[in-house]
């Protein structure tokens, strides 16, 4: 992966949290878990397939609830 995809986790967020009822929470959270993951993957689409990005779709907050929009 190229060096600017990777630190590309505002765009990918944008998109992600695009019909997010709370864009503002929906960006914050995406960007830690796009900056925490080595690969910066955000799944594609503004809703499900977390399956396509194994760091993010594993992040769990200490509710075990899901970290990543």
């Amino acid at each position: 992966m190229v060096e600017a995809e990777k630190k590309d986790c505002a765009s990918k967020c944008a998109f992600r949290c695009s019909k997010s009822w709370k864009p503002k929470m929906c960006n914050k959270t995406c960007n830690t878990c796009c900056q925490r993951c080595n690969d910066g993957c955000v799944p594609p689409g503004p809703t499900a397939n977390r399956d396509v990005c194994t760091c993010y779709a594993q992040m769990k907050t200490h509710g075990n609830r899901y970290k990543c929009p």
